[in-house]
């Protein structure tokens, strides 16, 4: 199913023509215990020097946000279903503040219509204060003239590093991220940093490219390095199973999760267009073991005209575009606290499940 991108959302006369936006169905996972190891992954100091560059071309910069600004919209809008009160809100690894900006728009809610009367008033009329954390000062500030931030109480706060939260115990009512976890190495000591950081029976939300991202790019790359080089480089940054997050979820000590995904696919002209996209985010490549090399033309052609040729879409004006896959895990835990409800312990429940699915076979 494809959905066009939100009219708040649409790109700048300069792209208008560049990319569109659809979206496939939204998919839930089951979570299953455990973890996993803990290693170094990417490197930082080259992620902050990606940020920097790419939010000192404003005008590019703020024209390539599409994604981010989609992500944050869905994100914030299952805060819709939260009815309370925040007096203090942590958006961590906040990019340009994309989060800060949703939250300040006068009808949050997506599935509203001008004919079915849901409008609701904006989510940060129930926040108090807002701290906006990043490492990059330049994509953080990026749009601190914009209207926005006098629509809502923001603070921005540069972190030393994305790997730490320099909050005290049982500060923040609510913590936030959007499309910064998956390039966190230690992400569980994270994620247990922003629990600790949360106040009792307070939520955590978060948005995170993770799984099959962009597998389109990635085979097309495969593909043509084995076809030219007869190996396969190392030219896009690794991302976490959805069956990962809930792990680590359950691990840093959040309950009621909800994990689920959304696939946002993007049209563009060309692997060249797409990858340049991503290089003016902010997202190009960071692990430690990528080619420094970086790829060759032959190998980018090649890929150009594989990805044309497996993925290639003819559009009804006659163009073929190539489709780019962003698929973002979104997550929702709560802190224990107050009166949440507790699940039952293993072995109390009073139903078969055998005979609840109606089916033969034991489940025991």
């Amino acid at each position: 199913m494809r959905l066009p991108l939100p009219r708040s959302l649409l790109h700048s006369p300069l792209q208008h023509h560049r990319h569109t936006l659809s979206l496939s169905h939204r998919r839930p996972y089951a979570i299953s215990a455990g973890g996993a190891p803990i290693a170094e992954v990417f490197d930082t100091h080259t992620k902050w020097l990606h940020k920097e560059r790419a939010a000192s071309n404003v005008a590019h910069s703020r024209q390539v946000d599409y994604l981010r600004d989609e992500v944050a919209a869905r994100l914030c809008d299952r805060l819709l279903d939260i009815n309370r009160q925040f007096p203090k809100v942590l958006d961590f690894g906040a990019n340009a503040c994309n989060i800060a900006r949703v939250l300040t728009r006068p009808n949050p809610d997506l599935t509203a219509t001008d004919n079915n009367n849901k409008a609701v008033e904006p989510i940060g009329a129930r926040i108090g204060e807002i701290i906006c954390a990043d490492t990059s000062a330049t994509l953080l500030h990026r749009d601190q003239d914009e209207a926005f931030n006098s629509e809502i109480n923001l603070t921005r706060h540069v972190l030393t590093s994305p790997e730490y939260v320099p909050y005290e115990p049982a500060t923040f009512d609510l913590a936030l991220s959007s499309l910064s976890l998956h390039w966190i190495n230690n992400l569980p000591s994270v994620l247990t940093q922003i629990h600790t950081a949360l106040k009792p029976d307070a939520p955590f939300l978060a948005a995170m490219s993770g799984g099959d991202s962009l597998y389109e790019l990635r085979g097309s790359l495969q593909l043509a390095e084995t076809e030219r080089l007869g190996g396969v480089g190392t030219h896009t940054s690794p991302l976490a199973d959805v069956r990962d997050v809930g792990n680590l979820l359950s691990r840093a000590g959040f309950k009621l999760l909800t994990v689920d995904v959304d696939d946002i696919v993007v049209d563009y002209p060309s692997i060249f267009a797409l990858m340049a996209d991503l290089q003016a985010m902010g997202e190009a490549n960071a692990a430690l073991r990528r080619d420094a090399r970086g790829i060759g033309r032959d190998v980018l052609l090649a890929a150009e005209a594989i990805y044309r040729e497996m993925y290639g879409e003819e559009q009804e004006d006659g163009r073929v575009t190539i489709p780019a896959t962003f698929r973002t895990i979104y997550m929702i835990g709560w802190k224990e606290g107050g009166a949440q409800p507790k699940p039952l312990e293993r072995g109390t429940g009073q139903t078969n499940l055998g005979d609840f699915l109606g089916g033969g076979g034991r489940i025991g």
